[in-house]
């Protein structure tokens, strides 16, 4: 019943005002009260549909969700995402650059658009052009365009604005994800290079030429798959325990990755090695630079990038070392789901990442194949008789 006690004709109307070209909608809202707003558009049919979708929302109880987006653009929701949401201790310094420098590609895209307008459509329209942008390279002539971006760096920043649709659904600002109705337009998988695998050969021309710091980091990531920048170079001599031959992994990506892990004896020597070679602090990989923010070694690609340039080694990740790990533990027998907990993974496909250098070990395996070993043992038998 309306106010007026007479029963109401209509769940809302479509009407002009004024002299505007776009469309009015008035329907009234859960608890009765009028709303009025313009559909946007100056087709009838498609302001229709507008006041169909707003009576869906508020059968559906969406309504109020739907409209605190509309006044939210995606500039200021990207503002409160990247002040509450994404800085530690919810996310690590680098994600929290990572999503910064996406970002800067996001925000010209969707900026002043409101969030609750941002279809999909839109997205694979941005997705699409983003891929044919050329790759940005910084150079003492300035910023160069240089071929086009990896699908990987596109994929990057299409996941982050996938997780700051999926925080506003949280947080009542947005009804739904928009990119779960998107499909990335090229395949990820394709054009991102493999995993390295370290082969022992590799290792001993590497740990040969490194400095004695490096080399003990070397065998510790193989030993036991730790995250370098992390686990292992923040790490507190008092967090080894040489006797029992257990580390304690303070910190690390993962609520999984916290906990005790025991050591190998090769690990367990490179772990002495390096308490020997840092006296009088408290870190195993103490920073020789004075001044420094971090009591602690903090970056290593320059030092591992001139020590595989001696080794003669094609350059690939220091973090591969992990891959490296999982793979020899694979190659060695253990059990995939074994493997995933020496990872220290809360999601066990995340192994199949991890193993995909198992071709390096079986190729190892067939470089031993004895093809005279048949022959050799016929002449033995021969011989015999």
């Amino acid at each position: 019943m309306s106010k007026g006690g007479r029963p109401r004709k209509t769940e809302g109307a479509v009407y002009r005002r004024g002299n505007s070209g776009f469309w009015q909608v008035r329907y009234r809202d859960q608890k009765g009260e009028i709303i009025r707003e313009s559909a946007g558009t100056n087709d009838r049919q498609k302001a229709e549909r507008f006041l169909r979708d707003r009576l869906d929302a508020r059968d559906d109880g969406r309504l109020p969700v739907v409209l605190s987006s509309k006044q939210l653009t995606f500039n200021q929701w990207a503002d409160w995402f990247l002040e509450r949401r994404s800085k530690p201790p919810f996310r690590s310094a680098g994600n929290h650059q990572q999503n910064v420098n996406a970002l800067k590609f996001l925000r010209p895209a969707f900026g002043e658009v409101a969030l609750s307008d941002i279809t999909a459509e839109a997205i694979e329209s941005y997705l699409a052009e983003r891929l044919e942008q050329g790759r940005r390279v910084h150079t003492k002539f300035g910023l160069q365009l240089r071929g086009k971006i990896k699908p990987a760096t596109a994929h990057q920043e299409f996941r982050i604005l996938s997780h700051m649709f999926n925080v506003a659904v949280r947080q009542k600002r947005l009804a739904a994800n928009p990119c779960l109705a998107v499909e990335f337009p090229v395949s990820v998988a394709k054009s991102t290079r493999k995993p390295h695998y370290m082969t022992a050969t590799e290792q001993a021309a590497i740990e040969s030429v490194a400095p004695g710091y490096l080399r003990n980091i070397v065998v510790i990531l193989c030993e036991m798959g730790l995250r370098y920048k992390k686990e292992l170079l923040p790490m507190r001599k008092a967090q080894v325990d040489l006797d029992n031959a257990v580390v304690h992994i303070a910190d690390s990506k993962t609520v999984n990755g916290i906990g005790d892990m025991p050591l190998t004896d090769a690990a367990a020597e490179a772990f002495g090695r390096q308490m020997k070679e840092a006296p009088g602090s408290e870190y195993l990989f103490p920073t020789p630079k004075v001044g420094a923010s971090k009591p602690h070694i903090t970056n290593l690609r320059k030092v591992w990038a001139g020590t595989l340039k001696k080794a003669g080694v094609p350059y690939f990740a220091l973090y591969e070392l992990r891959h490296t790990f999982a793979t020899r533990l694979s190659a060695g027998g253990v059990a995939d789901h074994m493997v995933t907990q020496m990872l220290r993974q809360g999601d066990a496909d995340v192994f199949k990442l991890y193993s995909q250098a198992k071709l390096g070990m079986m190729r190892e395996a067939l470089a031993k194949l004895d093809r005279k070993a048949n022959e050799r043992r016929v002449s033995s038998t021969e011989k015999a008789s």
